[in-house]
């Protein structure tokens, strides 16, 4: 019920910036107490060379690219998540708009360009 109206509000905006609002509101709802880390996603542990993770299923690079999130998409429950892509030095990427909707086939066409602040930021931030 509440998904066809967030998802309306959402798409008022562009993409990028529909994104970041997500992944902000996401933040700070773990951060306040509202999404309890792993009551979303069920536990089945996996060993992958040597690794183990917590269940499958993780967040893969690009959806945090400056490790801002992590809070928030740990909340999630989630086995792993990869910051980044980040390059040696802050970048802008491409320049606006970069990231478009394609609702017709439920699809994106990701231009960003590595968008990110540097790897020194990322450190300082994780």
């Amino acid at each position: 019920m509440l998904y066809p109206i967030a998802r309306s509000l959402l798409f008022r905006l562009d993409p990028e910036t529909a994104h970041t609002l997500s992944l902000t509101a996401l933040d700070q709802a773990a951060r306040c107490g509202l999404v309890q880390p792993g009551h979303l996603v069920s536990t089945r542990p996996r060993t992958v060379m040597g690794l183990t993770f917590a269940n499958p299923l993780g967040i893969a690079a690009g959806l945090d690219k400056n490790g801002t999130f992590i809070h928030g998409l740990a909340a999630l429950g989630v086995g792993f998540i990869e910051v980044g892509t980040v390059t040696p030095r802050p970048q802008n990427g491409n320049p606006r708009p970069r990231v478009f909707r394609l609702p017709t086939v439920e699809g994106l066409i990701n231009r960003l360009g590595f968008n990110n602040h540097g790897v020194a930021a990322l450190v300082e931030q994780v």
